[in-house]
């Protein structure tokens, strides 16, 4: 659910190399990963919450859901508000 350069960026940079390991490699958790198209997984690439939904409303909750479910499990600090213009 959330992209390996969206996790090094969020915090996984720290971590030691078992633990980077058992995120990518990470098949417990149901929102790990998640079956999408090819054109759906380009769109999103390592974009974040604030960067990319869904493009079905109806998605938003579940996306948004799952997104956090996977920060929380892997204790990732929580995000900092973005700046706008």
């Amino acid at each position: 659910m959330v992209a390996l350069a969206e996790a090094w960026n969020s915090g996984a940079s720290f971590w030691d190399a078992k633990r980077q390991e058992a995120y990518a490699n990470d098949q417990d958790a149901a929102t790990s990963l998640v079956a999408v198209t090819a054109r759906f997984n380009r769109a999103k690439a390592d974009r974040d919450l604030t960067e990319w939904m869904p493009p079905l409303p109806g998605a938003h909750f579940r996306y948004v859901g799952e997104w956090t479910t996977t920060k929380l499990l892997w204790d990732f600090p929580p995000a900092r508000p973005r700046r706008t213009r």
